[in-house]
């Protein structure tokens, strides 16, 4: 592979050859002093989100998710965290995770769609209990600190 990176190199741009994950863009969105998760086919909980589209900001991908999976419109308020997630040691996937702001809500208008099992709100505290990967966990604790 090294003598065809060197052939084509001149020709081609040096990334064709780096490796490459999924992106999944995440929302941290509290509701009445709980975080919003949803239950995944796998059992655990995560953070609403989803996959960028083509021609689409991190932000605008944040926004638009949060919307198809919990009917409800948000404010991107601060990035918080990016990691990568290795699910069940199978793929790899970056997760970028922001604070985000709900516009004019109550948690009765809270939605679940399709993608999802179950939706919950849990306080801090709950959060640490949950069956959940703790990239997730630990990206809640930096956004309580950034609203606080």
């Amino acid at each position: 592979m090294n003598l065809l990176k060197q052939l084509l190199s001149p020709f081609i741009p040096s990334d064709v050859f780096s490796k490459r994950y999924p992106v999944s863009v995440k929302g941290i969105v509290i509701v009445n002093n709980k975080i919003v998760l949803l239950k995944n086919e796998r059992q655990e909980w995560e953070l609403p989100g989803g996959k960028i589209e083509e021609n689409e900001s991190a932000e605008q991908c944040a926004i638009r998710e949060i919307k198809e999976e919990l009917a409800i419109d948000v404010q991107i308020v601060s990035l918080v965290d990016v990691w990568m997630y290795n699910i069940q040691s199978k793929v790899k996937v970056l997760i970028v995770s922001y604070v985000c702001r709900p516009i004019s809500m109550d948690e009765k208008k809270l939605k679940i769609s399709h993608e999802h099992k179950e939706l919950g709100l849990f306080t801090p505290e709950e959060v640490d209990t949950l069956n959940m990967p703790d990239g997730y966990k630990s990206s809640i604790k930096k956004a309580l600190k950034i609203i606080a």
